[in-house]
């Protein structure tokens, strides 16, 4: 009889309000309370590609920011904050222009017709040539930069259906709220875009997270076909330029090469024409030629 007592005196314990094994705390809500918008997976498709062919040229004054290093070198080095100017027109050429800290001259002066790109650098009288693609990564990480990665950054390509599987996931991403100022969680979606290589063998090529509040893109992680991250691209600060939506500020991380850069829009001119002039670089005078094998 005693033992069935101390066994119900345990159940009590245990199942009690007040608890004797275990106690209880009170969680506090941290979810965003903005009215969120719902799309399938074909609205977000058509909403990525309408504002992909939104965009056929841009002519762009940008501060940029540029960070070099990581766990590979032990160290990280920030660069002094500089002006450039961009050029860019589909299918694949861009120009981009950086100027020196207070005298304004050039830094360097990079141009691409998306296979192979011509870069010129005046403080050291050399001139680079080679292609977009990185065969080999080098210990000088900003020797690794291509034209391409950031024109794949600032022309978000479109997605297609043929040649393309799409599939839509639902997660959460991290917001302030606007009344508190605090982080809290809000839902989004993401659209995982798979393609195929030459060997006809399915990858991840890129994931595009969208905001639900908007449903505008602000987030762009691409893979290769091994699925390492090759570009991690955000988006943020969107504005109307020329009657059409974009991002004030882009960040470009490369996490294998170990380097980041930031565009901060100063003034950005959308879908007016540029001349083939502008998209022609030649080797000065008595400057160094390197071409990359």
């Amino acid at each position: 009889m005693k033992r069935v007592q101390l066994t119900i005196a345990l159940l009590v314990c245990m199942l009690g309000t007040t608890g004797c094994l275990f106690r209880s705390h009170r969680v506090q809500a941290r979810r965003s309370n903005a009215p969120l918008k719902v799309a399938t997976r074909e609205e977000l498709v058509a909403r990525i590609n309408q504002l992909a062919a939104s965009v056929r040229t841009m002519n762009a004054t940008v501060d940029i920011d540029t960070t070099v290093g990581g766990e590979k070198t032990g160290r990280v080095v920030e660069y002094q904050q500089i002006r450039g100017y961009i050029f860019a027109q589909k299918p694949a050429m861009l120009r981009m222009i950086g100027l020196m800290p207070i005298v304004r001259n050039r830094a360097f002066d990079m141009v691409s017709d998306g296979d192979r790109f011509k870069l010129s650098i005046p403080p050291r009288n050399r001139f680079i040539t080679g292609s977009n693609q990185v065969r080999k990564i080098s210990n000088n990480a900003l020797e690794n930069l291509r034209p391409n990665v950031i024109y794949q950054a600032l022309l978000l390509p479109e997605i297609d259906l043929k040649s393309e599987i799409v599939v839509l996931e639902q997660g959460v991403q991290q917001v302030v709220d606007e009344k508190t100022n605090r982080s809290v969680t809000q839902a989004n979606y993401c659209l995982l875009i798979i393609t195929h290589t030459a060997e006809n063998s399915w990858h991840l090529d890129r994931k595009i997270y969208f905001n639900r509040a908007d449903l505008l893109p602000y987030h762009q992680v691409m893979y290769n076909d091994k699925g390492a991250v090759t570009t991690d691209i955000t988006y943020s600060g969107i504005r109307k330029y020329n009657g059409i939506l974009y991002p004030s500020l882009i960040e470009i991380v490369r996490p294998e090469e170990e380097y980041s850069i930031v565009l901060k829009m100063v003034k950005l001119v959308l879908n007016e024409p540029l001349k083939p002039e502008q998209f022609q670089l030649e080797m000065p005078l008595g400057a160094t030629l390197t071409e990359l094998k």
